[in-house]
């Protein structure tokens, strides 16, 4: 489970695009301007037409405590007016789900839920009770270790503005450790029902429960950012939110996005040892270098094994493939607190998904289907 910051704030990506921001490279040059139409007449002749000169559209912004950026290409179909607006509607769905699943939005849904627990269900829209849905699901396939309900640790670690470091006393971390436990999140009543007629109720069974989607609800709203490009026909771009990040079709060029998968011991968030293709398709990393600190030559971070109530220590980072941002969000920190063979057991059980594992010895370990895709191109860096 992730702690999730109590605050906005922006974090350094864990995930870039490999040369998305950059020009091309000097062997992608611009088609050739197209021959001169045959002239009519003597006298007269049709003007020379220039070859259209793709332009990048970026949106960077501040939303859900990281930092959101979306880039595409105008084409000769859709403009910059066009790709702007579509990006500007996209944000406003991320700040619209913003203020439905944060904690820090002291009217969201969320808060609404945690302020209820022990007693009456509280009714929620579609959104939120689709990325609770599927987290008491992703929980029951991993034994656990990925929790919503570790809000129950908030507070003691301090990783976020105000960070400390310093190691909570034992006792309090086992005495917040009792109330972690996804079963005790009720979805519509408790009994199942059709997509068509469910309730949206959530209800935590127990007064000082709480939940927190800090850990999932970013590559919800990446896909739901994703969607509204692809209705305003932006036909390829790529949407980020952190870690999180969709890729939907190629550069204009006809060349593909290229993934840097950073190096966790790197010596910034644009040192990647590994790189990789990627055409509609999601990633979403999880890496004990952001939000953490060193203490007595030991790395303690924000992703917290709610069996032990610590910090994951079998992994560094963790990298997942997946058709979808939900999917792939949902899956890198149960891998990462799983650990390498666990953690791609549950990989490879989990339809179209793949993964980059760098463990704690620093070996990298990567997921069957992406034995193809991933080009390595150096070991990762060494160091606590």
């Amino acid at each position: 489970m992730r702690l999730a910051p109590s605050a906005p704030s922006l974090f350094i990506l864990a995930l870039s695009i490999a040369a998305c921001g950059a020009p091309p490279p000097k062997k992608q040059v611009a088609p050739p301007p197209l021959e001169p139409a045959t002239p009519l007449s003597a006298s007269a002749s049709a003007a020379p037409v220039t070859a259209f000169v793709p332009k990048k559209v970026t949106l960077e912004r501040g939303a859900m405590g990281t930092r959101i950026v979306m880039s595409s290409y105008t084409s000769e179909t859709v403009d910059e007016l066009t790709i702007g607006r579509a990006m500007s509607e996209a944000f406003g769905e991320i700040k619209r789900l913003e203020n439905l699943m944060s904690t820090w939005v002291a009217t969201s849904e969320v808060t609404r839920i945690n302020e209820s627990a022990g007693g009456p269900a509280v009714e929620v829209g579609p959104d939120t009770f689709a990325v609770i849905e599927r987290s008491v699901k992703v929980a029951a396939e991993s034994d656990g270790v990925f929790d919503i309900t570790f809000e129950a640790m908030h507070g003691l670690w301090k990783f976020d503005e105000g960070a400390v470091a310093q190691v909570p006393a034992p006792d309090k971390i086992a005495e917040a450790r009792k109330r972690i436990d996804y079963r005790t999140i009720e979805l519509d009543g408790g009994k199942p029902s059709p997509p068509d007629a469910k309730a949206h109720t959530v209800r935590l069974k127990d007064k000082g429960r709480k939940i927190n989607l800090g850990g999932i609800a970013k590559g919800y709203a990446v896909d739901m950012a994703a969607r509204i490009l692809e209705q305003r026909g932006v036909s390829a771009f790529f949407v980020q939110a952190g870690g999180d990040l969709y890729v939907k079709g190629r550069r204009f060029d006809g060349s593909p996005f290229r993934v840097g998968i950073r190096d966790p011991r790197g010596k910034d968030e644009n040192d990647f040892f590994a790189l990789m293709e990627v055409e509609d398709h999601a990633f979403s990393t999880a890496g004990d270098y952001e939000r953490a600190f060193l203490l007595d030559g030991k790395r303690y971070h924000h992703i917290i094994d709610p069996r032990t109530g610590y910090p994951a220590a079998s992994t560094r980072s963790v990298t997942v493939w997946a058709k979808d941002a939900f999917t792939a969000d949902a899956l890198d920190d149960a891998v990462f607190i799983l650990g390498p063979e666990k953690g791609l057991a549950l990989i490879e059980k989990t339809e179209g998904a793949g993964a980059v594992i760098v463990d704690a010895a620093n070996k990298v370990w990567v997921s069957e289907r992406l034995k193809k895709l991933v080009a390595q191109q150096r070991p990762p860096s060494d160091g606590p």
